[in-house]
């Protein structure tokens, strides 16, 4: 419990005195800790050579707009040069409120801890406000160095916004619901992004024999889809080397092509940077301008990727990297393109290529494709990061994730959702076949994911930056001010295309929000289900329990109190192992979990009863690598806590044994008394205590040594180790509607089978695994 008063300080006496003694040194680790999670300060040449690689994972989707954004705003054609200047205008102040202003000097500064994206959002606000839909968390959790976090006045704005979001169920189901529908649409942006930018590179071939039929350029485009998704799993690591000087030509390119073209046709598309024709391109096309702001906000897709891989650069080099280099790039290129289009209104289909001198074509038909290649590389790199994340939030089944690099933690790869994410890609461009449908369906993804962006940022700023209200109000005015419309404009676009985001963000919104569902509903039926130890201690004798030589490892979801699967399975079997230890795997709203802080350790009940708990905590972006031995881990946690355990023993004067010690794998994070559950305390005067049955103890021992405690423990280790897993059933009770019973009896059912089981995901050998089947009705 919390100490509020000083009588219940005092009484603790010489325990508590010892245990502040020894966190003084860790405040300071700590700080310092703390410290190599904040953005560092890099020198002048190390920010400029962070910019350039920036520019190969975070700009080329936003870079390769130019091959497609002409032909998508007027896929009729054009016949009035007001048109191409009214429609340029809306391009460049897009792009300069957007991107520019929207993403890269305000959105960028809202990562956590240098992570961006919808789930970075989500668990800065998790841990500001208690909206966290399985509520496993503890107190001891905001203790880690990357759980930053502030503390809000009571009647502030930001105090009185944190009561409001965590006062009812529903509004955290609601900003749960919101982050899920951005999720999905980026997953669906991962799967239209390289369609439509491989498609439109491809599309160069035909320029020189017009007469060649479209479908060789869809063939042409499917041959390297399936190339780049082949490719995955050997990661990004190995080629990255390669992108940020392709796409750095790719923005020399597109901005001399532009220059170029502005100097030899009409430049007078350069009174398109006076707003004024914004106004009369609307008063002039009415319907047909509105709708084409479909086409126009293809001109600022990339920008949520922009935000979503932000993890391995400092917002200043990206911010550097987009004002020198492709913000100047991308106006010039669109200019270029408008004043092309002006002197040759015909060839608005494929009005990039044509714009292209003919000494330069091919070797700019190779750039465009690369680029496009790069493209498509980064929002792939980014669903699966996505998926990552849902998954460790208990949003998405469990799916094998594959770490690719020894240097960036980052870069993974999830086979199931590779090939998922292809066999997709290529139905859309083997189905589509154009540019125009496909921009359709694309645009619905990106505006969707930037509408949902800037509704969470509205708490972050109230909560995390405690920004004035006025200043919320002005950003999210300006944003809806461009993105509505943007909004408006793609609904009547939803039967020319659009419809296909929503259908996969409907088809993984299901799948999330069932599994989610269902693993809520497991964590409350083992939460109310659960049982107390002194249960456990009082019905020992009469259940006959024996203690076979061993260590056995029960999984639960439940951080306190004793699971149900542990009663099930000793009334079926009643035996235990000489050393039982529950362990919790539980997933925190940080980034990562610093591996020394990674594991708690206490005691449950007496010494001799040689019972304990052990929580792992993970961020969403930890891995469980294949080289991690998770059982190693485990033991050298539990060894390490046994120690401690026996340093602080002698310094207690309270009528409770010490179980109340959180720790580290390598037994240098302490905090006293800070970890309290009812099953962790055991009064002296317990019956079981003094007696000398056997049960849960070594038979005729009474009291050990530290060192007698871990020859026990060593012996019991190589007596063997076993893995108790709960097989659980879940399934809908008989009075329940048909829709949850479809979605409980068979989709998550289904999802049950197919995903990895705890076993495969922390590689327990299979010799060591015991399952224990149970069956959940909710």
């Amino acid at each position: 419990m919390d100490s509020t008063t000083g009588d219940e300080a005092t009484s603790k006496g010489m325990m508590w005195e010892l245990d502040q003694n020894l966190d003084q040194p860790m405040d300071e680790e700590a700080g310092r800790l703390r410290n190599m999670y904040r953005e560092k300060k890099f020198s002048a040449m190390l920010l400029l050579r962070l910019a350039f690689q920036s520019l190969g994972v975070v700009f080329g989707d936003l870079g390769t707009s130019p091959l497609y954004v002409f032909y998508n705003i007027f896929p009729n054609g054009v016949q009035d040069d007001e048109d191409i200047v009214g429609a340029l205008s809306l391009i460049i102040y897009s792009l300069t409120l957007i991107p520019l202003l929207k993403y890269v000097f305000v959105v960028l500064r809202a990562n956590d801890n240098g992570q961006g994206g919808t789930f970075a959002l989500y668990s800065l606000l998790c841990r500001h406000a208690k909206i966290n839909t399985i509520p496993n968390q503890h107190r001891t959790d905001e203790e880690l160095t990357t759980y930053s976090r502030q503390t809000h006045e009571v009647n502030s704005l930001a105090a009185k916004v944190k009561r409001w979001l965590e006062a009812h169920a529903y509004k955290k189901n609601a900003l749960l619901f919101v982050v899920l529908i951005g999720t999905c649409m980026a997953i669906g942006d991962g799967i239209l992004t390289p369609a439509i930018s491989v498609l439109s590179a491809s599309g160069g071939i035909r320029e020189e024999n017009p007469k060649m039929s479209n479908n060789i350029v869809v063939v042409v485009a499917v041959i390297i889809l399936i190339g780049l998704f082949c490719m995955q799993h050997y990661g990004t690591d190995k080629v990255g080397w390669l992108f940020a000087p392709v796409v750095l030509l790719w923005f020399i390119l597109i901005g001399s092509v532009g220059a170029v073209n502005i100097w030899r046709y009409n430049s007078s598309a350069l009174k398109a940077f006076n707003p004024v024709h914004i106004y009369r391109y609307f008063k002039k096309g009415k319907y047909d301008s509105w709708t084409s702001l479909g086409g126009i906000m293809l001109c600022i897709t990339g920008t949520e990727a922009l935000y979503a891989d932000l993890c391995h650069f400092p917002v200043l080099a990206i911010q550097i990297a987009f004002t020198m280099v492709v913000f100047p790039s991308l106006l010039l290129a669109y200019t270029g393109q408008a004043c092309y289009i002006m002197a040759h209104k015909d060839h608005v289909e494929d009005a990039f290529y044509r714009s292209i001198p003919d000494q330069i074509y091919w070797p700019a038909f190779v750039i465009a494709t690369a680029a496009a290649v790069v493209a498509s590389q980064a929002t792939i790199s980014a669903t699966y990061s996505i998926i990552k994340q849902a998954l460790a939030l208990g949003c998405f089944p469990r799916v094998k994730v594959v770490h690719t690099s020894k240097k960036f933690l980052g870069q993974i790869y999830i086979p199931d959702i590779n090939w998922v994410l292809m066999v997709l890609c290529i139905a859309v461009t083997a189905g589509f076949k154009n540019q125009s449908q496909i921009g359709n369906a694309y645009g619905t993804a990106v505006v969707i994911v930037m509408l949902v962006t800037t509704f969470l940022m509205v708490p972050v700023m109230l909560l995390v930056w405690r920004s004035h209200w006025l200043l919320v109000l002005i950003f999210t005015t300006l944003s809806l001010l461009v993105e509505l419309p943007y909004f408006s404009a793609i609904i009547f676009k939803i039967d020319q295309g659009g419809w296909v985001p929503l259908v996969i963000a409907v088809a993984f919104m299901l799948i999330m929000y069932v599994w989610h569902y269902c693993t809520v509903k497991r964590y409350e039926f083992e939460m109310h289900s659960k049982v107390s130890m002194a249960w456990i201690l009082g019905l020992g004798p009469s259940l006959g329990l024996v203690r076979v030589p061993g260590i056995g490892f029960v999984y639960t979801e439940l951080a306190s109190g004793v699971p149900h699967i542990f009663s099930h399975f000793i009334t079926n079997l009643p035996a235990i192992h000489s050393v039982v230890v529950f362990v919790c795997v539980k997933y925190l709203p940080v980034y990562t979990v610093p591996p020394d802080e990674r594991f708690l350790v206490k005691r449950i009940g007496p010494k001799n009863f040689h019972m304990f708990r052990c929580v792992a905590r993970y961020g969403y972006k930890d891995l469980h690598k294949k080289d991690d031995n998770f059982e190693k881990m485990l033991l050298d946690s539990l060894l390490s806590f046994v120690r401690l355990d026996s340093m602080m023993e002698g310094y207690s004067d309270s009528e409770y044994s010490v179980a109340d010690i959180t720790m580290t794998n390598n037994g240098t994070n302490m905090s006293g008394l800070s970890y309290t559950s009812h099953d962790s305390i055991v009064p002296v005067q317990s019956p079981l205590r003094g007696t000398n049955t056997g049960l849960f103890m070594e038979s005729g021992q009474t009291s050990q040594t530290v060192g007698d405690e871990i020859e026990f423990l060593n012996r019991c280790k190589d007596a063997g180790v076993v893995h108790i897993l709960g097989n659980t059933i879940v399934r809908a009770r008989r009075d329940s509607s048909i829709m949850k019973k479809l979605a409980v009896d068979y989709v998550y059912a289904f999802l049950r089978r197919i995903c990895r089981e705890n076993s495969v995901m922390f590689y327990v050998p299979h010799e060591s695994l015991l399952n224990v089947g149970q069956i959940y009705y909710i």
